[in-house]
């Protein structure tokens, strides 16, 4: 009876020594989990490359000399090849206040990247607007400036029309257009309506859908 009572002990103290060993490895999963959500490129993507521009002759529009690469949160890759031609005009003028110039500092890789998938129409606006988003925060750039520009660019963005993923080239002015057909509007940004979104922003700090749906309830 003795012995009985010693084996079952151990075996008792074995099972609960299992038991701990695995708690223990469950905790360490989820511990790297969370470990790894936080990061930068997880969560908002990386950048490869860095953008090399020279002047062109127009003063006004830039030449990409490097291909900047951007892996976006979902891994979709975006480029910017050699001989881009970019001038920040997929943003309209009066955010450049705001940002500084499309071309300075943290704003620079995005909108180049911006400029080029707008000049392309090989994805959907709404699609390339959260593009910019998020290679902006990448960047460094604040959730409040991120978000304020992304509103004032789904409200007053130049947008094309995206009939089908894989469409056929439109003509559009005399010209093919890949995949999409360009929405002629004349929209001027409204200052107060974006002074009035960044500060909901701030108080509220929306997702992109809260963003997307104001913007659209603002739409004529």
């Amino acid at each position: 009876m003795g012995n009985r009572r010693v084996i079952q002990s151990i075996a008792f103290f074995g099972f609960m020594a299992a038991l701990a060993v695995c708690a223990s490895d469950d905790e360490q999963a989820e511990v790297s989990g969370d470990e790894g959500s936080v990061s930068v490129e997880s969560k908002w993507g990386s950048f490869n490359g860095e953008p090399v521009t020279k002047w062109n002759p127009d003063g006004r529009t830039m030449t990409l000399l490097t291909e900047l690469r951007y892996t976006d949160p979902r891994g979709f890759v975006w480029i910017a090849p050699i001989g881009s031609v970019v001038d920040g005009a997929s943003i309209p003028r009066y955010l450049w206040s705001i940002m500084g110039g499309p071309f300075e500092g943290k704003y620079r890789n995005g909108s180049v990247l911006h400029d080029v998938a707008y000049g392309d129409h090989n994805r959907p606006w709404q699609d390339c607007d959260r593009m910019f988003y998020y290679a902006m925060r990448c960047s460094g750039v604040s959730a409040i400036e991120a978000k304020t520009i992304f509103y004032a660019l789904y409200r007053f963005g130049h947008h094309w029309k995206f009939q089908i993923r894989r469409a056929k080239p439109v003509k559009y002015e005399g010209a093919l257009v890949a995949r999409g057909e360009e929405i002629p509007r004349a929209i001027p940004v409204n200052p107060a309506e974006v002074s009035e979104a960044r500060e909901w922003i701030s108080d509220s700090d929306p997702t992109l859908e809260q963003i997307e749906q104001r913007a659209n309830a603002e739409s004529p």
